[in-house]
């Protein structure tokens, strides 16, 4: 239990001062969570106050249609996330009468909530001694304790999370978990970790046998897709434009963008003209094409790269369901196209 108490006492004189971590209410903590998977706490904390500020309690996101909620995720990204939050406010406010479950395995049936946030907020705010296992998590323990095991393989997880709860103390499982996943973050870094001024130094297997770097172990790789995307503006005889709302499944469920031409390859700006000219999702003949991006936009999320090209489309008449730019500006879209409208309508 050394090595607990170590990492405890590196918490309570290291911890970063978060709103979240003033309270051990679950509302607060579900959210900081839920918007803490896959995303830095500078990038997070803004969202997070902006969320607390407008929904102070889970029955007013409850309350919320979807779309502010997609709104003010904006930016975020992993959409999904978003879906899942107001999913789960509404089943917390109205299946259970605003009240949280009070164990990792009640938080388990919520929506968006799996085995890492589940403890994570059964620790935080009802003291079950419950381990958090994460990327911070297998990152300390593997390099600590020298384990080689490959964190993508299926029997990582149960290992790792053996070994974290015969680490938790007694009674301090809140506090152990928030420093594992501190200490992860600030000190036992991916890349170049300061080791000359870790506390582990001593008996950290890594350190001693020069593996720091690899370790942990992940031999999986994440294959990445290429995609292209031409957004067509539409421009009426009233400067107004159409949008859309994605409802497929996959990336960007329910945001809004413009009428959407992807290709297999990135064609040139002739071929891509010429698509447009005949494509029939638009409904009308376009009087003008112009390209408003030279430099290919390339966004990249996860397991996709976007190639993204932005058309201004002009047509000699009134468009059906299109729509001034200040509308437009309300409505919640994928950051690549929020910030070309915020570049293209500057003005506005």
């Amino acid at each position: 239990m050394e090595f607990s108490k170590s990492l405890i006492h590196w918490y309570l004189q290291n911890k970063r001062d978060l709103p979240w971590r003033k309270t051990t209410a679950p509302y607060a903590i579900w959210l900081s969570e839920i918007m803490l998977q896959q995303t830095r706490v500078a990038q997070g904390l803004p969202y997070f106050l902006r969320f607390m500020d407008a929904f102070p309690t889970v029955q007013d996101m409850a309350n919320a249609p979807e779309e502010q909620v997609l709104k003010l995720w904006q930016g975020l990204g992993y959409y999904s996330r978003a879906r899942n939050l107001h999913a789960t406010a509404k089943q917390v406010a109205f299946d259970m009468g605003g009240v949280f479950p009070d164990s990792s395995a009640g938080l388990l049936k919520l929506k968006g909530v799996g085995d890492y946030t589940a403890a994570a907020i059964a620790s935080i705010s009802y003291g079950e001694a419950v381990p958090v296992v994460d990327g911070n998590v297998y990152r300390v323990l593997s390099r600590y304790f020298g384990v080689e095991t490959d964190i993508s393989s299926s029997g990582a997880k149960k290992q790792f999370t053996e070994l974290a709860a015969s680490l938790l103390p007694k009674g301090q499982a809140s506090e152990f978990n928030q420093a594992m996943m501190e200490f992860g973050a600030l000190q036992c870094v991916p890349k170049s970790p300061d080791c000359g001024s870790c506390i582990f130094t001593v008996k950290c297997v890594a350190f001693n046998t020069g593996k720091v770097g690899q370790l942990p172990v992940k031999l999986k790789k994440i294959k990445v897709t290429n995609r292209y995307f031409n957004y067509l503006i539409v421009k009426d005889v009233n400067n107004n434009s159409v949008i859309q709302k994605r409802t497929a499944k996959g990336i960007w469920h329910n945001l809004y963008e413009f009428p959407l031409l992807e290709t297999e390859v990135l064609l040139s700006s002739e071929e891509t003209l010429e698509r447009i000219a005949n494509f029939e999702g638009l409904g009308f003949v376009p009087q003008r094409i112009k390209l408003l991006n030279p430099d290919v936009i390339v966004h990249k999320l996860s397991h996709q790269h976007l190639s993204v090209r932005f058309w201004e489309v002009a047509v000699g008449e009134v468009v059906d369901g299109a729509i001034g730019v200040d509308l437009l500006k309300s409505y919640p879209f994928p950051i690549v196209i929020y910030n070309f409208i915020e570049n293209h309508w500057s003005n506005h």
